[in-house]
């Protein structure tokens, strides 16, 4: 799925908190956030896509997730926090070249071609992640290992790239291959931006294969990239990118420009993103995967970034100038987005967790705090039916999404009203509850429903702004003065 990842080491952010951000951008994928109970978890769990039956284990903890209202093709549930405040999000899609992938080819399900003959099961994919592993693990890097363990016994049938984090720590994974994985402990001082492309630009291999303090890999990894001669690199440098990444000319259309951005954000003064003497273009292969921020990161720069469409450079899509490059690039924040979330987990608080969500495009919507540890969410974010409706976050976002992108200009006031509004009362209310300091299901419940109401309010009164700006920008309009 073509999405956008941000993660945010403790020591990057603004109160020590670990962050997991992503987009997850479908093909207009309705979406709605909701929480498992440990007996609603299923104990035999089989997949839609690759008809794929996996027993698991008979202590699952709650969860949340966001999974597809149209479960036709699987559960798809995103991300989400688990009761032991651990967080996950699954999957950002990433790039791998033909020689990973012929020698280690993906699991893909194989109907049976005769009555005689039986179906092949696929492997495990987006589809089915945060389901086999959230409700099981208890940190960040439980969760790396035990996707491992699922991927080495069933293989995959794409490449994708996963995040984990707890309250002291955020760690990356990447597969490579049908059944070969990598993963990296995300240094606590830094930020990671992920846009669809295989990421991991450096890798302590002795490490991997010695104390495991920060790096982790399949048990043969040297031997599968010696024998299939995979090692590009120079001067015995280990680049996993230039070993099992891309380099294709769609990568500087699609995926490295929303890397240049959102390096450009984080570090405007210790880097050169622009002019003659730039370290790096939107077209560059070597945007680092991990950048030390020129300023602490609060929740508020994740969601800005998530919401990127090249703001104050040529290839705004809705710059009004004509730039001869406007709308060029991918943005991050596109039409096609079912759900973002960010999840939170805060090491000075009662209740560590806190998801925030926003549906439909990123560029209009508005991020809502909510706390994970719930028996259920609020039916204004749970409650959602494929039929279009304002009694919910989602649809109603997606139509003010839909009417702004068209009246841009005179929309773009009232969405940055409607994005700060919902953000400064989403965390007084959290102020109001965090002080609380309280396990009390009932209160967090309270509070989320509070969050929700208050969420509500806003949507409302900017759906109907931007309905009647989109209504007086209608070409069939026509006035006629009878002086």
């Amino acid at each position: 799925m073509a999405c956008t990842t941000v993660l945010v080491g403790r020591n990057a952010s603004n109160d020590h908190s670990t962050m997991i951000a992503r987009t997850d951008d479908g093909h207009f994928d309705i979406k709605k956030i909701i929480v498992t109970e440990p007996k609603n978890q299923p104990r035999v769990y089989e997949s839609k896509i690759a008809h794929l039956k996996v027993e698991l284990p008979d202590n699952p903890m709650r969860y949340t997730s966001c999974p597809n209202v149209d479960g036709t093709s699987g559960i798809w549930p995103a991300t989400g926090i688990n009761a032991a405040q651990v967080g996950m999000t699954a999957t950002e899609t990433i790039t791998s070249n033909p020689r990973v992938l012929a020698a280690d080819p993906m699991v893909v399900y194989q109907k049976a071609k005769s009555r005689r003959e039986k179906d092949i099961p696929g492997g495990v994919g987006e589809e089915d992640f945060v389901v086999l592993v959230l409700p099981y693990i208890r940190s960040a890097r439980e969760g790396v290992l035990r996707l491992a363990e699922l991927l080495e016994k069933y293989g995959t049938y794409e490449s994708n790239g996963i995040a984990f984090n707890d309250e002291h720590e955020v760690w990356w994974m990447e597969t490579i291959g049908g059944h070969h994985w990598i993963a990296k402990k995300v240094p606590d001082d830094r930020v990671v931006i992920m846009p669809n492309q295989f990421g991991l630009d450096e890798f302590d291999l002795e490490d991997a294969f010695g104390k495991q303090e920060a790096h982790l890999c399949s048990k043969d990894l040297r031997e599968f990239i010696a024998e299939n001669h995979l090692d590009l690199n120079q001067g015995g440098k280990f680049n996993p990118r230039d070993i099992f990444g891309s380099r294709r000319d769609m990568d500087h259309i699609y995926n490295t420009p929303r890397a240049w951005m959102m390096g450009k954000y984080l570090t405007p003064e210790s880097h050169r993103w622009q002019g003659e003497n730039a370290e790096f273009t939107p077209e560059s292969d070597n945007i680092p995967w991990s950048l030390v921020p020129d300023r602490k990161v609060a929740v508020e720069d994740v969601t800005y970034l998530l919401s990127g469409h090249y703001q104050g450079t040529p290839y705004n899509p809705y710059t009004n100038q004509d730039t001869g490059k406007r709308g060029m690039y991918r943005s991050i924040g596109i039409n096609r987005t079912g759900v973002t979330s960010v999840c939170q987990i805060r090491p000075d608080k009662k209740q560590k967790g806190l998801e925030w969500i926003c549906f439909g495009s990123t560029t209009f919507g508005a991020f809502l705090p909510l706390y994970p540890n719930v028996p259920k969410m609020p039916d204004y974010v749970s409650r959602v039916e494929e039929t279009v409706s304002t009694e919910n976050y989602y649809w109603s976002s997606r139509l003010i999404g839909a009417m702004a992108d068209a009246n841009y200009s005179s929309c773009i006031q009232d969405i940055d009203r409607y994005q700060e509004g919902i953000a400064t009362k989403g965390r007084q209310i959290v102020l109001e509850y965090d002080r609380k300091e309280t396990d009390d299901e009932k209160i967090l419940a309270e509070a989320n429903e509070k969050l929700c109401a208050m969420a509500r309010e806003w949507t409302e009164k900017t759906l109907k702004k931007v309905l009647a700006a989109a209504s007086q920008n209608m070409k069939n309009g026509f006035n006629l003065a009878d002086n």
